[in-house]
């Protein structure tokens, strides 16, 4: 993704944001700031490379002071906000970023910066140094921003304190007990904004993978209270299913499958091309007098460099199966090749997993 996203800085792009910034620098070299951006590495850089280069070179060309360019900055959204450009443009990350790269020995200015910034364009990778670097003053700061009026400044209070935001520093200590972020979480749980609402979920769910029992004692807390909340305790809770908690499985009504029987698995592919599809198909019977709901998943495991076998859950449908009742199953997983996942030949397994309960495990073979 990152590979194609690259590309969202075009030389029209750059026109277009040197037209905005010379209202506020008339004297703003653009000849000189281009040919900085388009030097020999350009091409060659991935997109959090680029936003930094973009970052260098625009502190080449503008204050050595630190404050004022934070001041061009704001001045700078603003008439871009006038001509057009749209908030949460992914391609303005760069300004949060040279915030991140030149601000972290001046915390209140950076932090004031990062407020009004946020309102833009995402400042959630941004503000974790600063966390990291203050952590008493960073939390107290998001607990501070999840009262505010704007929905990304509340958003940013959630989403910049994930012990586990992707593709985003980790903070270690909110990794080990996220205690001090719980406040915002409970606090915005009920926020009007449903983006607010899915950065809860998804700084819980990343709780979840650290302290599971913080979560689940939180989704028997707030469950049931409302559509919206019980929404997002379902989201929040996507990693606690897909490793088959029993505490969760039971909050959400999946229960015993003792009547549930797998039957006829086949494995149409049994030699699976890296490239194409893997092929199943198995007849799933409800054998009891009542339905069940049931939350029905296969397990994929896939060969690692190492020779091991390493599993992950895919879901295939969460719905109520009527009582005396044979439903058949086919599905496919592709193989193509992406570059968030590396193939490797060799022996894989396959298996069904029903209320977190795993069956039986079959094997295919991955060729070239």
């Amino acid at each position: 993704m990152a590979e194609l996203l690259k590309n969202i800085y075009t030389r029209e792009f750059f026109e277009t944001f040197t037209n905005s910034l010379q209202q506020i620098v008339p004297n703003f070299n653009t000849s000189s700031f281009f040919t900085h951006i388009f030097n020999e590495e350009w091409e060659h850089k991935e997109l959090k490379q680029r936003m930094r280069h973009i970052v260098i070179a625009l502190q080449h060309h503008l204050s050595p002071e630190y404050a004022k360019n934070v001041d061009t900055i704001i001045q700078v959204i603003h008439q871009l906000q006038k001509d057009g450009v749209k908030e949460n443009s992914l391609e303005y990350m760069f300004f949060p970023d040279f915030i991140e790269y030149y601000g972290i020995d001046e915390y209140d200015i950076s932090i004031e910066a990062i407020e009004k910034i946020t309102q833009f364009t995402s400042c959630e990778f941004a503000i974790r140094p600063f966390i990291l670097a203050f952590p008493d003053k960073g939390i107290q700061q998001m607990i501070t921003w999840s009262r505010h009026q704007h929905p990304m400044v509340r958003r940013l209070s959630s989403e910049g304190c994930r012990p586990r935001l992707p593709w985003a520093m980790a903070l270690p200590f909110l990794k080990k007990d996220p205690t001090s972020i719980l406040p915002i979480l409970k606090r915005l749980k009920n926020d009007e904004s449903e983006s607010v609402r899915r950065s809860v979920a998804n700084n819980l769910n990343d709780v979840s993978k650290d302290n599971p029992d913080i979560v689940i004692r939180l989704a028997h807390d707030w469950y049931g209270k409302s559509k919206n909340i019980d929404w997002l305790v379902k989201h929040a809770c996507r990693t606690l299913l897909k490793q088959g908690n029993m505490k969760t499985m039971k909050l959400f009504g999946y229960g015993a499958i003792d009547t549930i029987k797998i039957e006829d698995l086949q494995i149409h592919t049994p030699k699976v091309r890296i490239g194409s599809a893997l092929e199943f198909t198995f007849r799933l019977s409800n054998t009891g007098n009542s339905s069940s709901k049931l939350r029905l998943e296969y397990g994929l495991y896939y060969q690692k460099a190492n020779g091991s076998l390493s599993k992950k859950v895919f879901k295939i449908s969460e719905k109520i199966y009527p009582e005396k009742s044979s439903t058949l199953i086919h599905r496919k997983q592709s193989f193509k090749i992406i570059t968030t996942r590396k193939f490797h030949t060799g022996l894989h397994q396959l298996s069904i997993i029903i209320n977190g309960h795993e069956f039986e495990k079959y094997n295919f073979e991955l060729i070239t």
